[in-house]
């Protein structure tokens, strides 16, 4: 069984910056007021996640976040064991991470 793979947000800056992250964000809809990391790729909300909306094999990695990296570990952890996806990479820390880091972010 394939397992979720955490990641920092050093490392997923990296990834961000050399355009091989693409970013799914898993927060409800009045979490993202407070912003979201540049270039997120899809914001689909836990409460009414689509699983139909995540891409596959587009080449880049598909790393998923939420607040405090739980919700995103679970709905990437979900989507492996139901082999909807091969490979899936979590925040660890979540946004709370990403700005303790330093790191920006963006009003959606």
């Amino acid at each position: 069984m394939t397992e979720v793979i955490d990641k920092t947000s050093e490392e997923i800056k990296v990834w961000i910056d050399n355009d091989e992250a693409y970013i799914i964000d898993v927060r409800e809809d009045s979490e993202t007021s407070i912003g979201c990391i540049p270039k997120t790729d899809l914001h689909i909300p836990l409460s009414r996640f689509e699983q139909s909306l995540i891409p596959r094999e587009i080449g880049k990695k598909l790393v998923f976040v939420c607040a405090q990296g739980v919700r995103s570990f679970q709905t990437a952890q979900y989507l492996l064991d139901n082999e909807l996806i091969a490979d899936a990479y979590n925040l660890k820390d979540g946004i709370a991470g990403w700005l303790n880091s330093g790191f920006p972010i963006e009003s959606k």
